[in-house]
């Protein structure tokens, strides 16, 4: 656990490593095909607890809670419908004990509901903002340190999430949205309009994350820097693509690839680095030495 203040420690300038995938190291690990990461919160924590803890020793200084789908509305027909409060605190617990004394961030993860917002869905507005207000409400009780609402893809959703993680939390933010369409969003958006829309709203960083590629991921990372907001830059891009074949999927981008990847990106723009989807405890401890000695 840190005595450090998150915001503090990004006004110093240092370089943080936030930590790989979740889902696909779980999957690696024998998450059934199918089954949500955040079930093993409950059914299989002894395995969430060893991911955390393979991060931290590769070298991350801030990790993100088994919570990506622990909002009300994506647990909806799950087994665990009705248990959102329940699963991120005990969420909380297993990443706090794989911290234990390390001087590590416990970041709450805050995915997308898994539903399109009136018009284009069924989903208001009003129920999207209460569904991130619960969630965040459970995740600060559990006692993480900042939020980080991730992977998002359109500008409403994003804004309903953090208006709902800010009625219930007083803590840090980070909002990133992922690129899937080269340097847009699959609604379009683009990394110029969430640095305008949220660099005035408080967040102690933006970013990217998941995506389709790396070479995209630098370029959006290289947007976002040129808007020149001052807000500090999140990235954790995919550690290339699957490769195909590969069940659970492996993806094509080595750790000394990712290390050096890592190494673009900060001189980007980027402050917070690490990975999503494929990026194991080995990509993690390439970026790690990549970046601090880089």
């Amino acid at each position: 656990m840190t005595d450090k203040n998150f915001v503090t420690e990004l006004q110093s300038g240092v370089i943080l490593v936030a930590d790989g995938a979740t889902g696909t190291n779980l999957q690696q690990r024998g998450l059934p095909p199918g089954r949500a990461p955040d079930e093993w919160v409950f059914d299989n924590p002894e395995a969430v607890i060893q991911l955390h803890r393979d991060f931290i020793n590769a070298g991350s200084n801030l990790i993100l809670t088994d919570t990506f789908g622990a909002t009300s509305l994506r647990l909806r027909g799950s087994n665990y419908e009705g248990k959102a409060v329940e699963l991120n605190q005990r969420a909380v617990e297993l990443a706090r004990q794989a911290v234990g004394d390390h001087d590590v961030f416990v970041a709450g993860s805050l995915g997308p509901v898994g539903g399109l917002i009136q018009p284009y869905g069924p989903l208001s507005l009003d129920e999207v903002r209460e569904a991130y207000a619960e969630q965040a409400k459970a995740l600060t009780k559990g006692g993480v340190d900042l939020m980080v609402i991730e992977t998002q893809f359109s500008l409403e959703e994003a804004l309903a999430a953090l208006e709902g993680v800010q009625k219930n939390s007083s803590l840090p933010i980070i909002v990133s949205f992922s690129y899937d369409k080269g340097t847009r969003t699959m609604m379009g958006v683009k990394p110029s309009q969430v640095m305008e829309t949220f660099s005035r709203r408080g967040v102690a960083a933006i970013g990217a994350n998941c995506g389709k590629s790396l070479e995209t991921n630098q370029q959006v990372i290289e947007e976002m820097a040129a808007a020149q907001t001052g807000v500090p830059i999140w990235a954790k891009p995919n550690a290339g693509l699957p490769i195909p074949g590969t069940i659970p999927a492996k993806y094509d981008t080595t750790p000394e690839q990712m290390g050096a990847v890592a190494v673009r990106l900060v001189q980007a723009g980027a402050q917070i680095v690490g990975g999503c989807c494929g990026t194991t405890p080995a990509h993690l401890a390439a970026i790690a030495a990549s970046v601090h000695t880089g």
